[in-house]
């Protein structure tokens, strides 16, 4: 994935990712389900932006997940008080249990396929406590996706300049982002490609999927279809025990897209 631009991702998505903003939204949010929620998990973190202002600006205690260690290693310096978890989103076995799971900036579609959507959320509700929230920010639907898409970003500190530019192709339920860096330094100028592959899929599918692992809904919808979707006692089994659990599913989300 970002195999060739881990370090140069802040510098590239702070050009036009609010960070504050959303941090401020996913707080508002949290606040509004249930003000207790303390304990936060950002999975597939990146490089830990969004747990740094969840924790220093909102006072969240906050870890991570990601599977890109360079990224891993960004995050830890920004979060020392955090724990920072080398782990594949669908696969993952912590020790703890966490209030609030968050899975933003689309990296859902990186587990490509729905089956591996449906582990990917039996796994985040194994991972939260009572009265839990899931909130997930999805990748576009198959209908809002298409081929020759080009898009492009640029980036610069005293350092270092970065142009990215990124084209789309669409392959059946599959979308393919690739990326073409120039990366200018002191040491001269080089070049290097990504090629990202995310899954597309409808918001029928994804709301499914959260009902097949114990997240049911949606109760309540908020700005583009995002809706707080609910598991538990209401005429259902809780899947734990019983204990209850509810997510956020943003299916066009209130945050952002890639």
């Amino acid at each position: 994935m970002f195999t060739e631009s881990a370090e140069l991702y802040d510098l590239i998505y702070s050009s036009f990712k609010d960070y504050g903003t959303e941090a401020a939204q996913i707080a508002a949010l949290l606040e509004s389900i249930d003000p207790v929620y303390r304990t936060v998990l950002d999975v597939a973190c990146g490089t830990g932006e969004h747990a740094r202002l969840l924790a220093e600006i909102h006072g969240f205690t906050v870890d991570g997940l990601d599977l890109n260690p360079e990224f891993l290693r960004i995050a830890r310096a920004k979060n020392p008080a955090g724990q920072f978890f080398e782990a594949d989103m669908s696969d993952f076995h912590l020790p703890t249990r966490y209030d609030v799971i968050l899975c933003l900036f689309s990296s859902i579609g990186y587990v490509k396929t729905l089956d591996r959507v449906a582990q990917t959320l039996r796994c985040f509700r194994n991972h939260l406590a009572g009265d839990g929230v899931v909130i997930l920010e999805p990748w576009f639907p198959p209908d809002k996706m298409r081929t020759g898409h080009h898009s492009e970003r640029t980036g610069q500190s005293p350092d270092v300049r970065v142009r990215r530019v990124g084209t789309t192709e669409v392959d059946g339920r599959l979308s393919r982002l690739r990326f073409e860096y120039t990366i200018e330094n002191g040491s001269g100028t080089r070049q290097a490609t990504e090629v990202h592959e995310l899954g597309l899929f409808t918001i029928d599918e994804m709301l499914a999927a959260f009902a097949a692992a114990g997240l049911i809904g949606p109760l309540h919808h908020r700005r583009n279809a995002c809706g707080i979707c609910r598991g538990g006692t209401n005429g259902r089994t809780p899947t734990r025990g019983s204990r209850r659990s509810r997510s956020v599913h943003c299916p066009d989300c209130c945050l952002t897209s890639a």
